[in-house]
């Protein structure tokens, strides 16, 4: 190659490492100069951007887009950060109408914050399902007054979709494939999640409780109208991440968490367990949380849809619930399984108080199992009348604008 021809192609990367400064720098300069009331507009076109984006104490700010196709934020040659955007220690944040890509750690987070939108944003790692991937696509923690409306996350080896730690939280409308989790709700309080659709994950939609985080205890989650269909994609999150403990093939998981209710859903061909409600114990981690509490109680399942054509679970030695099941069920395994595993605290004259019941009613097609877990998994039973009881409906979520 001529030295013309190389001097030009220099010529050339130079100006893309330029104009990419230029693009982050802008954006950048933008969100440590923000005041309240600021609209801070991203361009239009893919903007490939080196480094990660981080606005701190910003208050009533909105960063807008002009639409999922029209404005994308690449991360692809990122040299220095994890994220893609981050927002600390903020209030009243808007963020609208962009998609953002292939950064190399969570491609949204929010920490801190009270008053978190994100509507209409495509969260995606370009290259399919790998451990390399970030964990998170969009991940408000730590947060209050949470609002996901319209949204899209594809790729994340943990959660396309994951509110932590946090309060007041509404998630409807998005749509999440191709993700380890496609939705999870984690040790938060009073959390919304409907009409969204949650296809092609690992886990459809996930609600835990778990130890070893500063927030402890969350409860008060309604699930419902959503599609939580066909998760049965190989699990690919990082080794030593709990969500790498989910088997492919679960469509709704309630690992140890309380006072939740799931309802008017249609839940179809997650070949290992359309639903799934289960303690700590059941990931055969040790628990050195003193405060942390391992067990699901106060749980309403009830009017939702469910189909499953006859296959055999996932198998995998490092998520064996699947031989597990397939020894007992063959390829006819039940839609909703209990772990079986009680507090023994709460039993009185060897009957489970009622305010803490798994209670169970009224399930289109909704085989069920206990497994018995507790007990070596020795007198697993079909029964449906002990769980056939009702707790008081949650008040909808109110998130304030």
């Amino acid at each position: 190659m001529s030295i013309v021809k190389w001097r030009l192609i220099l010529y050339i990367f130079a100006g893309l490492l330029f104009s990419d400064q230029n693009i982050y720098k802008d954006i950048q300069e933008k969100l440590i100069l923000a005041k309240s009331g600021d609209t801070i507009y991203l361009p239009k076109g893919k903007s490939f951007i080196s480094r990660s984006l981080w606005g701190d104490n910003l208050k009533n700010v909105s960063i807008v887009g002009y639409g999922v196709d029209s404005t994308i934020l690449n991360f692809d040659r990122q040299i220095e950060g994890a994220e893609g955007i981050k927002i600390t220690n903020s209030s009243n944040i808007t963020l609208k109408d962009f998609t953002i890509e292939n950064s190399k750690g969570d491609l949204i987070k929010v920490e801190d914050t009270d008053g978190i939108k994100f509507i209409n944003l495509k969260a995606q790692w370009t290259g399919g399902p790998k451990e390399t991937n970030g964990s998170y696509g969009l991940y408000p923690v730590k947060s209050k007054d949470v609002f996901i409306d319209n949204c899209v996350a594809i790729g994340a080896s943990d959660a396309g979709i994951y509110v932590g730690q946090s309060q007041n939280i509404i998630v409807k409308n998005s749509e999440a494939f191709h993700n380890v989790a496609g939705i999870e709700i984690e040790n938060s309080t009073f959390a919304d999640v409907f009409n969204n659709y949650a296809h092609d994950n690992t886990g459809g939609i996930l609600i835990f409780d778990l130890p070893d985080l500063p927030v402890k205890k969350g409860g008060k989650v309604r699930v419902f109208n959503n599609e939580v269909i066909n998760n049965n994609i190989s699990n690919f999150a990082p080794e030593g991440n709990i969500v790498a403990k989910v088997p492919a093939g679960t469509g709704i998981m309630i690992l140890a968490a309380s006072n939740v209710e799931i309802f008017d859903n249609i839940i179809s061909n997650n070949k290992t367990a359309n639903t799934s409600i289960v303690s700590y114990f059941i990931t055969g981690e040790e628990i050195s949380d003193s405060l942390y509490y391992p067990y699901p109680n106060t749980i309403y399942l009830y009017d939702n849809s469910y189909f499953r054509e006859k296959q055999f679970p996932a198998f995998s030695f490092s998520q064996p619930i699947g031989f597990l099941l397939a020894y007992n069920f063959w390829r006819d395994i039940p839609d909703i399984i209990y772990d079986g595993i009680v507090d023994s605290d709460l039993i009185s004259n060897g009957i489970l108080n009622d305010k803490y019941k798994i209670c169970i009613q009224n399930n289109k097609n909704g085989d069920f199992v206990n497994l018995d877990a507790g007990n070596n998994f020795n007198e697993m039973s079909h029964d449906l009348n002990v769980h056939d009881c009702s707790h008081p409906k949650l008040k909808p979520v109110i998130v304030l604008p």
